[in-house]
């Protein structure tokens, strides 16, 4: 026999497993954010993004040639987080630089991110 209770206890441990195994087949979003002198922007675009309640992301950053500090900070945070890469170029613009995260992306989906802005809460989860 069931009781209030229990009933109470099933249906939560049912959300709880279904809500697991939708996360689980959520697909991978890859945020691709070039990156070009914007040292004192940087982390709080990058803290947005790491926030973000959605998961598996994936963050590239790529350092378009940046002599401003940008390029440590993005070593520090991908130090912090495996999910963070971070490639190197030349400066070849922004185009150039999310083309080349692009390359790189492994998600299903991918989202641009300019280094100088940052997500609103929960901002993958609305676009997902």
């Amino acid at each position: 026999m069931i009781n209030k209770k229990s009933s109470y206890f099933i249906k939560e441990s049912l959300y709880f497993c279904h809500s697991q195994v939708f996360s689980m087949m959520q697909p991978l979003i890859s945020i691709v954010v070039p990156v070009y002198n914007v040292a004192p922007y940087l982390e709080r675009c990058l803290q947005s993004i790491v926030n973000q309640d959605y998961r598996p992301i994936e963050i590239v950053l790529v350092n378009d040639g940046s002599n401003d500090g940008s390029e440590n900070i993005c070593e520090q945070w991908a130090d912090r987080y495996d999910f963070i890469k971070v490639l190197h170029q030349e400066n070849k613009g922004q185009a150039q630089a999310r083309n080349k995260g692009k390359e790189v992306a492994q998600g299903e989906y991918i989202s641009f991110v300019d280094a100088d802005d940052e997500l609103a809460e929960n901002a993958l989860t609305i676009l997902w």
